[in-house]
């Protein structure tokens, strides 16, 4: 199962439109609330330089980048909570996601109506927010009240007792309007924690959705936006939903002339992608061989053996080692071959931490 970020916000504030330019998909954008219901997902490549440069010195037969899922959530209301515009059905999808991308609109544009009548991204998130943390405190105060009963036994257990700890923090925590994210649980509390699904404990980052003339120059609603991210020990990311839109269409080489013009670098969406990575706690290794260069996804921290999983459940059985060196090193000296006879190809253990731009070779044994 990838891991997956869920796009959310009010509605009319760009979702689809972003989503569509992302995964080229035909989810369906219009000027009214509730367009979207059922939430439409899509499998993303994740744009990686890295792979190219690869694949030029291995010159393999084929090239296979990793890739992620977004989901585009309809769009959350005041009153959700308490299931206003299908708020229960439309919580539910958020509390299967990994992540959250919320998005602001950061625009002026009397063609595209709001919601709330106004652009104001503040009291947006603050809309967004307050339904998150009703929706998370009205689980956690219905766990706690038969935990609550459990604890006062005099035959109260220590994970009875650890878990009721955590859910009084939880409780306290969401009552004042701070997300479960921000608080600090000890290792014995944590797990019971994990089967709430609460959505303010998802990691968050804002999408602030400007128009073209917002992408580089001053605007006020992004600087809001990125103050209260600051706050809240986020990030933001700027995009301009419309002009992704148009330069998704375009083909390669129309697409670098019109970034050129622009005077942008990359498109906005894998400046998206890539943040929405880091936010997930994703890294990449490669395998690199002359049948196939490919991109393997796994969250950073991970050990050899269950990087050698991602790739199938037998190699992670049988593990015996990895054959392993760095793509900088690749990228350095031009050639595996060149790689060995520096002695910067090593053979690593179960122990060993997967390093982001590995590039991996693995033995095992059914």
């Amino acid at each position: 199962m990838p891991l997956n970020c869920g796009i959310v916000g009010l509605p009319n504030v760009g979702k689809s439109t972003i989503f569509n330019a992302l995964t080229s998909a035909k989810a369906q954008a219009a000027n009214y609330p509730f367009c979207t219901i059922d939430p439409n997902t899509g499998v993303v490549t994740v744009p990686d330089a890295r792979l190219e440069k690869i694949a030029k010195l291995i010159q393999p037969k084929s090239l296979v980048p990793t890739t992620m899922e977004f989901i585009d959530i309809a769009g959350l209301v005041e009153g959700a909570s308490k299931g206003e515009g299908l708020g229960n059905q439309f919580l539910g999808h958020i509390r299967s996601t990994d992540a959250i991308l919320h998005v602001v609109r950061c625009f002026a544009d009397p063609e595209v109506v709001h919601v709330a009548g106004g652009v104001n991204p503040l009291h947006d998130i603050d809309i967004i927010d307050t339904e998150l943390l009703l929706a998370d405190l009205d689980t956690v105060e219905k766990r706690y009240a038969k935990v609550e009963k459990l604890n006062k036994a005099a035959n109260a257990d220590h994970k009875v007792k650890a878990e009721f700890a955590a859910l009084a923090k939880l409780k306290d925590a969401l009552a004042a309007g701070r997300p479960a994210r921000t608080v600090e649980l000890t290792d014995e509390e944590l797990p019971y924690t994990r089967d709430l699904h609460l959505i303010t404990a998802k990691p968050q980052l804002y999408v602030a959705n400007v128009d073209e003339s917002g992408l580089a120059g001053h605007n006020e609603w992004v600087d809001a936006v990125e103050k209260r991210a600051a706050e809240e020990n986020s990030q933001v990311v700027r995009i301009c939903g419309s002009m992704e839109s148009e330069i998704a269409q375009l083909d390669p080489a129309e697409r670098n002339e019109f970034l050129k013009e622009m005077g942008l670098a990359e498109p906005g969406l894998d400046r998206l992608i890539h943040s929405a990575y880091r936010l997930l706690g994703l890294i990449t290794y490669f395998t690199a061989g002359v049948q196939e260069v490919r991109a393997w996804t796994i969250v950073r921290g991970t050990k050899a053996p269950g990087a050698a999983g991602v790739i199938h459940s037998d190699f992670e059985k049988g593990f015996i080692k990895a054959d392993c060196y760095h793509c900088d090193d690749l990228f350095k000296f031009g050639s595996e071959q060149a790689v060995k006879e520096k002695g910067l190809l090593k053979s690593e253990g179960k122990e060993y931490t997967v390093k982001d731009g590995d590039i991996l070779f693995f033995k095992f044994n059914v």
